[in-house]
């Protein structure tokens, strides 16, 4: 099976929509995304696997749309973010108090 990391995503995604993306602009794209995020929601409830991994592809490529948009590489945020550990305790396995986020 083949795999791809984060940065080869985003790379992809700028190659297929960055023109198209700007043009529509970070607003109208952001709506797009939240389009998603209720198909996902649905597919969450009723959909199939394959429903479900469809919603999910669709999430991160409109995310990641956003990203270059905005020029923010995602590597970078999720290392800056995540690379040390949870955010809240720093441990690789989290263990901040239930009621706490993350």
């Amino acid at each position: 099976q083949q795999s791809v990391s984060i940065s080869e995503f985003q790379e992809l995604i700028r190659q297929m929509y960055l023109e198209r993306d700007t043009a529509r602009g970070v607003d109208g794209t952001f709506m797009w995304l939240i389009e998603e995020m209720g198909e996902l929601a649905s597919a969450l409830r009723d959909g199939s696997h394959e429903d479900k991994m469809e919603e999910f592809a669709d999430v991160l490529a409109w995310l990641t749309t956003i990203a270059n948009a905005v020029n923010v590489d995602l590597t970078e945020a999720v290392l800056l973010k995540y690379g040390s550990g949870c955010p809240g305790c720093g441990q690789r396995v989290c263990r901040c108090p239930d009621a706490e986020k993350p």
